[in-house]
């Protein structure tokens, strides 16, 4: 496993602008609001040839009560305690604070090599930068001056924190994960479900709609595969959208869904489908990702005889698009029917990816012809010259006709059908091209 250093401190000394540039990109939420960034965000980061994990942190406020605050330190724990190597990140303009002298206290009884930065350095050479030697006094060792929105000092810091780095472990497990995106409208309880899922409270999960603001990759590898979690934002209403913070979250969520293999659509049972429960889904399927439809809260829902079949008719009714996904009820509480999430994903994963051969693919469109002959128009009948398979993620076929025109949706989704009825395809999109050629080429 690659090692992880953590970005530790206050809120607002300016972590998440760190960790943004060292990634080279916008992964970090930033905003000029103290405590804006509340969960651990992981990215991947690599200096003079080391790879590591980066991970963002939420302020700490060591003595505050607020409950946010709370679990914001509860996070950085965890993080500290994951850690092989700990930036603790101070504001130089502010001076050693007391909560400052708190963290340091915290961090040195970890025993973990930490590395000591004085951020908003911004005139290197002056006396801002002598300010620095007040920083001593913490007992971390050599501070470093840096200015992270004006990209100043960041060398010598991740010089320093490769030289602290454990030696790599060459027996790393082979094999590609699947990424899976939990996606669905804020409270809807991903958060407990890949709590639950990990064993540990690696997001903050709370009653307050829109906790998660980040999309946060959390590893995890059992014996059935490996896989990375990316819990997300719920998207929102538009109308309910006032702060920045929420249209960055939105964003967020939607490159989740593109960087995933599987995305788990969760609906709350005791709600049903909801109108922006539509349109989380359409975004996953216009997407052409693998979509489970993840029914929670499924142990609060009264039951009687047919509940399920009844409940499984109205999801795919108000979600006829997705009549490809298939449906798991559980719950995130209890841990109820969690552990048939994974076979689920692997299949769908499976699915998503598969590859059929030519001959296979036009022996079944043979068949499917025979048995529903092509439409004609005015006379003029549309030939299918053969179909092959472009792509995959999802599995996209390309069908070569002699007029475009009269190749109908209605036809195309009959294909389509017949394909699905042959090979499965659970639990994906599929895409079907039109391409002209002549009797000749035929």
């Amino acid at each position: 496993m690659k090692s992880s250093v953590a970005i530790i401190g206050r809120p607002n000394v300016g972590k998440s602008t760190f960790f943004n540039y060292i990634i080279g990109k916008r992964v970090a939420i930033v905003e000029d609001t103290p405590g804006v960034t509340r969960d651990r965000i992981y990215a991947e980061a690599t200096w003079r040839g080391k790879t590591f994990h980066l991970i963002d942190t939420g302020g700490i406020e060591p003595k505050s009560q607020d409950t946010i605050l709370t679990q914001m330190k509860e996070q950085a724990d965890i993080a500290i305690g994951i850690a092989d190597v700990i930036l603790f990140m101070t504001d130089v303009k502010q001076g050693i604070t007391a909560a400052d002298q708190d963290i340091a206290n915290m961090l040195r009884k970890s025993g973990k090599p930490i590395i000591l930065v004085c951020n908003k350095a911004d005139k290197f050479g002056t006396n801002e930068t002598e300010d620095i030697y007040e920083f001593y006094n913490l007992a971390l060792g050599e501070p470093y001056p840096i200015s992270a929105a004006n990209a100043k000092g960041m060398g010598d810091v991740l010089d320093a924190i490769v030289e602290a780095l454990p030696e790599e472990n060459e027996d790393e497990e082979t094999g590609e994960p699947i990424n899976v995106a939990f996606i669905g409208k804020p409270n809807v309880g991903k958060s407990s479900l890949v709590n639950y899922i990990l064993g540990e409270n690696r997001m903050i999960v709370s009653d307050i709609a829109g906790t998660t603001r980040d999309a946060i990759d959390s590893e995890f590898s059992n014996e059935q595969g490996k896989y990375i979690f990316i819990d997300t934002a719920g998207i929102r209403k538009k109308n309910k959208i006032t702060e920045n913070i929420e249209k960055y979250s939105i964003t967020r969520t939607l490159l989740a869904i593109e960087r995933a293999d599987i995305c788990v659509l969760m609906i709350d049972a005791l709600e049903g489908v909801t109108e922006q429960d539509t349109k989380i889904a359409g975004e996953a399927h216009e997407a052409g990702k693998g979509v489970i439809i993840v029914v929670n809260k499924w142990d609060a829902y009264e039951k009687e005889n047919g509940t399920l079949e009844k409940y499984t008719k109205e999801v795919y009714e108000k979600l006829a698009y997705l009549s490809y996904a298939p449906i798991l009820f559980l719950s995130a509480k209890t841990g109820q029917r969690v552990h048939k999430l994974f076979e689920l994903i692997n299949q769908v994963a499976s699915q998503n990816a598969m590859r059929v051969s030519t001959a296979t693919l036009n022996q079944v469109l043979n068949e499917a012809i025979a048995i529903v002959q092509p439409p004609t128009d005015k006379g003029k009948r549309l030939k299918i010259f053969y179909m092959t398979q472009a792509s995959t993620k999802p599995p996209t076929f390309v069908v070569f006709v002699n007029d475009k025109k009269l190749f109908h949706f209605s036809y195309e989704r009959y294909l389509i059908n017949q394909i699905r009825k042959e090979f499965g395809l659970t639990g994906t999109p599929v895409r079907m091209m039109v391409r002209e050629k002549n009797e000749k080429e035929g």
